[in-house]
């Protein structure tokens, strides 16, 4: 048993981000904490690569975008650690942080990103349900007869 939580420990990367920007990304109820710095163009979530982090090729898309967008997909290195939510928030959390982090990274790479409405929080999230119905909006089924 103790060898295991050992092995684990030492699998976890260990990376050094000292001279790195750091931004908080949100989208529904996740929350993506995100430190961006000069680099080879790794993108590391919860301590994996983010290929292996995420199945979906979507989200893997929607992560590398904010790079494509600048024309740098391999000059920066990426560390997030994700909470929350499901991992289209989480991927969308990231874009969001990620696009921050660049901004603050160069201040010119600013209406790129703001141009695709990468740098804006989307405030859409689940609506709550209402009493008296089955959903936020479904009614229960209206019987006459």
């Amino acid at each position: 048993m103790e060898n295991a939580q050992e092995n684990q420990r030492d699998s976890k990367i260990e990376l050094d981000f000292k001279d790195s920007k750091y931004a908080t990304g949100r989208r529904k109820t996740s929350i993506a904490k995100v430190w961006v710095k000069k680099g080879s163009g790794k993108i590391y979530v919860n301590g994996k690569l983010y290929n292996e982090y995420f199945s979906n090729d979507n989200h893997k898309m929607q992560i590398v975008r904010p790079f494509e967008l600048i024309k740098q997909p391999t000059n920066y290195d990426v560390r997030c650690s994700v909470r929350g939510g499901g991992p289209t928030g989480q991927a969308g959390a990231m874009v969001h942080g990620i696009s921050k982090a660049l901004v603050l990274f160069d201040e010119s790479l600013k209406t790129t990103l703001k141009s695709e409405k990468l740098t804006t929080r989307d405030s859409r999230a689940v609506e709550r349900k209402k009493p008296g119905r089955r959903k936020a909006r479904r009614s229960f089924q209206f019987s006459k007869r």
